[in-house]
């Protein structure tokens, strides 16, 4: 950070967000943002300015001034930085709490010129625990926007991405709405090098470590209790996908997971169980493909698709990944290998 005693460029305007323009031969501007507050200062630079090093760090040719409550940035990004700290201001005022991670994630809106402030702030459920889901990238905001807007989508992307916690979240929204009398989750049983047969107990017992993710976010969004009520009552069906088969399914919210486990047949199939009043929702990862032979469900269906009206697809990238850092670093990793 620049000694906040040094004059900036700008500064004089008293205005916030105001970009000052280019000097004549296309020398960078200035801009000046006045936080509403000293109070959310502390949260905009972090502790020890921490936050603040992480937004030097990631625009090495803008230069940063601090002031009081004021925000001087000068350089080639001036202006996108401004309005970065303009759209963080906005989110801390909303309560939204600044850590690295989605600080990290905002810069790369504000890179693909974005709003942050309209994607983190959108609220898709309250959990029995009384936080709220919201989606923490662009990616996952076109997701469950497709979803609220279409009969059938498609969330293509890689592990990490919130495909299947999100759908699930959306489920129960429609089913807290009663937009739906029932959620549905399936996904297929397809082995990655383990055999069903040499796992104990029945049929469902063998299944249930394929069906454990989706129980896992069921149980994140109404409780372990809520979700065992749920599934006393028939409400959320849990099921392997080779139980759709001959059923159709009217006034649910169908979640098809893993779907790049599918064979062709067997997504013609579940995409044909549809009925009266249902939405639903497929996700697959491309890049994971377990089924025998290597012959997807997902391969060339959005191009066997394409024009149906209700009907989505929405691809996530290593950009929407909500993980671990370094689960977004793996995921390029593969993607290099495989293009090279």
């Amino acid at each position: 950070m620049d000694d906040p005693d040094r004059p900036a460029d700008g500064a004089a305007s008293g205005l916030t967000g105001v970009a000052a323009p280019p000097a004549g031969g296309g020398e960078p501007g200035t801009m000046l943002v006045r936080v509403p507050g000293n109070h959310l200062m502390a949260e905009l630079l972090g502790p020890g300015d921490g936050l603040l090093d992480v937004v030097e760090q990631a625009f090495p040719d803008t230069r940063v001034t601090v002031r009081g409550n004021e925000i001087i940035t000068s350089g080639h990004d001036a202006e996108r930085v401004g309005r970065l700290f303009e759209e963080l201001v906005v989110l801390v005022e909303r309560g939204h709490r600044l850590d690295e991670a989605a600080l990290r994630r905002t810069i790369d809106m504000a890179r693909a010129d974005e709003r942050p402030s309209e994607v983190l702030t959108h609220e898709v459920l309250r959990t029995h625990r009384g936080a709220t889901v919201r989606p923490s990238t662009s990616g996952q905001k076109r997701y469950v926007d497709a979803i609220g807007r279409n009969i059938v989508t498609f969330g293509i992307g890689p592990a990490g991405t919130g495909k299947s916690w999100l759908a699930v979240a959306m489920a129960v929204q429609a089913l807290q709405r009663k937009l739906v009398e029932r959620i549905v989750l399936t996904r297929p049983a397809v082995e990655a090098g383990e055999r069903l047969g040499f796992l104990p107990g029945d049929l469902m017992a063998k299944v249930d470590p394929y069906l454990r993710p989706l129980y896992d976010a069921l149980h994140d969004m109404v409780g372990p209790e809520g979700a065992q009520r749920y599934l006393e009552r028939g409400t959320v069906e849990v099921a392997p996908l080779a139980f759709m088969r001959g059923r159709t399914l009217n006034s649910s919210f169908i979640i098809l997971d893993e779907a790049q486990n599918t064979t062709p047949e067997q997504m013609k199939m579940f995409l044909t169980r549809i009925g009266f009043g249902s939405k639903a929702v497929v996700t697959g990862d491309v890049t994971q493909v377990d089924v025998q032979g290597g012959r997807s469900g997902l391969d060339d269906l959005e191009s066997v698709l394409q024009d149906i009206e209700g009907l989505g697809f929405v691809h996530l990238s290593s950009r929407d990944v909500v993980r671990h850092r370094i689960v977004q670093d793996i995921v390029d990793a593969y993607a290099r290998h495989a293009a090279r």
